[in-house]
């Protein structure tokens, strides 16, 4: 009788694209935008149903993604009230210059 070897199994990590740097990453760590019928709206839970696009979590991404490449991947025109949403959202986003790096923290 011979011993069967058993691999390990290596879960698979969804890969997407933020539209504002083009660098790809995983999923959990980017915003997911939305387009719905009552608007372009930010995916908080990432299961809203609709055409979506991914951003990083800083302000220099979302001031990119805005300019175009956001509307590109959404497939529509921005409304006033879409960009006031979005605007309102990326003002809660940290600068990428207020990241600190941790090595820094030590010293």
């Amino acid at each position: 009788m011979t011993k069967q070897k058993r691999t390990k199994r290596v879960k698979h990590i969804p890969q997407r694209t933020c539209v504002g740097c083009r660098e790809v990453i995983s999923k959990r760590e980017l915003i997911r935008v939305v387009r719905t019928p009552e608007g372009v709206v930010v995916d908080q839970t990432g299961k809203l149903a609709g055409r979506g696009a991914y951003l990083h979590d800083s302000r220099t991404c979302w001031e990119k993604g805005l300019k175009g490449p956001l509307v590109r991947a959404l497939r529509v025109e921005l409304t006033e009230e879409d960009r006031e949403r979005l605007a309102a959202f990326m003002d809660t986003l940290p600068d990428e210059n207020s990241k600190t790096d941790p090595a820094e923290k030590s010293e």
